[in-house]
């Protein structure tokens, strides 16, 4: 659940607001929760039935092994990934620019985007050497986030305003293209900051019990963030009118300022940058292993199997990583976050609900010690929820996805014939 509480909440909650203009963005959060249980459910029967280490990876690389999809669609997910794992990484460094304006009150675009370059480097500089343990880095992570949202939940029901919640516009739920777009783009944001419920499958090999395990984690963590979410965007707009809120480039601080003053409000935007740092750290690290186990595996571009001579760390994937998500971090935050979704959505989360109905109906002697409970309506939800967010992110982000699908494809094809002729030269 660390990694669904991040710097997230603390950048988003304006976007959130912008996406509907008011306090009906909360329809949002709702059915983002609703997409996060019933996407859980496709996660906990593909991660018991196949307990690994790899997560979407394993799982299309397995279920479709006897298919002519089953080098494919394994290349498309770590594609894919290098595309938007940088993006959810830059997404913590803009956030981290943000929130550094509250003591550089006249940054400016670009002194943020300097910012995001220099948190950017120092990230991937601390990261070039062999690191293996990361477990204290998170568990601190997690106490000053923690720290954070309780502050300011606490402190916004102490301060509680209900005129300030309710304070609708006119036509607020009056339905319309407008409304439909605006929906779309809250619950595009809300799976932003859900993403991490399903974490626990990458590492399912080492979970007791999976079958009983993962889908209680995957329900516990979206219930608990859920409510996480709802009360920290209660508690602020019931301080801050939600007009003002939705302008704000660190809400947090400017709510803890207008409560308790600018020491206090320091305190928290310390507070906030530690977690955007910690996360991205923490993230890099990770995200940086990904495609050099796939490039181990064989289902990859070999160069990503290179390790350090010296470290032994996977240095070509870390650069690549870290490189991308410094030049993706000169967009903005919504650009940022709208092309990290959509690259996602067609691979990843909806090949996993093919993947699901491909496992029942094609797979037969796969054991499943956890069966999707009142099948197959959750994965009819999911698909439906993350169509809905990809049709409406917009043409540019549409456009997106599909380039991204398509270069992938051709980039597979490429690699496919190449691997062909040095097998036939060796033969």
């Amino acid at each position: 659940m660390s990694n669904m509480v991040g710097v997230g909440p603390f950048i988003t909650i304006p976007l959130m607001i912008a996406s509907m203009g008011g306090p009906q963005c909360l329809l949002g959060w709702l059915l983002g929760a609703i997409l996060a249980l019933s996407d859980g459910l496709v996660w906990s029967e593909l991660a018991a039935a196949m307990p690994g280490t790899g997560g979407t990876y394993l799982y299309l690389r397995e279920v479709f092994r006897q298919t002519p999809m089953g080098s494919l669609l394994p290349f498309l997910f770590i594609w894919q990934f290098i595309f938007s794992g940088p993006l959810e990484i830059a997404s913590g460094y803009i956030g981290f620019a943000q929130y550094a304006g509250y003591f550089w009150r006249g940054m400016g675009p670009a002194q943020a985007r300097l910012v995001s370059l220099a948190v950017g480097t120092l990230v991937i500089v601390l990261l070039y050497r062999s690191i293996t343990a990361v477990g204290r880095l998170t568990v601190v992570l997690w106490i000053g986030m923690l720290v954070t949202v309780l502050w300011i939940v606490a402190s916004g029901l102490a301060n509680f305003r209900p005129r300030l919640v309710f304070d609708f516009p006119p036509h607020a739920f009056t339905f319309s293209t407008g409304f439909a777009a605006g929906l779309g783009s809250a619950m595009l944001i809300a799976m932003y900051d859900f993403m991490g419920y399903y974490d626990i499958c990458y590492v399912a090999g080492e979970v007791r019990n999976p079958a009983r395990v993962i889908p209680r984690s995957i329900l516990y963590s979206v219930l608990a963030v859920a409510a996480i979410y709802t009360l920290m965007n209660l508690s602020i707009i019931a301080v801050v009118p939600w007009r003002e809120a939705m302008q704000s480039k660190f809400i947090a601080s400017e709510f803890i300022e207008r409560l308790y003053g600018a020491r206090a409000a320091a305190v928290v935007t310390a507070l906030v940058l530690w977690t955007a740092f910690a996360s991205v750290f923490a993230l890099l690290l990770g995200y940086s292993r990904i495609p050099y186990a796939a490039a181990i595996d064989g289902h990859f571009f070999h160069l990503f199997a290179r390790l350090h001579p010296r470290g032994q760390f996977p240095h070509v994937s870390l650069l690549v990583m870290g490189g991308l998500s410094i030049v993706a971090s000169l967009a903005n935050l919504d650009t940022v976050i709208a092309a990290l979704l959509t690259s996602r959505i067609l691979i990843q989360f909806i090949g996993q609900i093919f993947a699901l109905h491909h496992l029942r109906k094609r797979r037969s002697e796969v054991v499943r010690p956890f069966r999707m409970w009142l099948y197959p309506v959750p994965s009819v939800i999911a698909f439906a929820g993350w169509t809905y967010i990809f049709l409406t992110s917009g043409r540019a982000f549409i456009g997106f996805g599909l380039l991204t699908l398509v270069a992938g494809i051709a980039a597979w094809w490429i690699r496919a014939r190449v691997n062909r002729g040095q097998h036939r030269h060796l033969s």
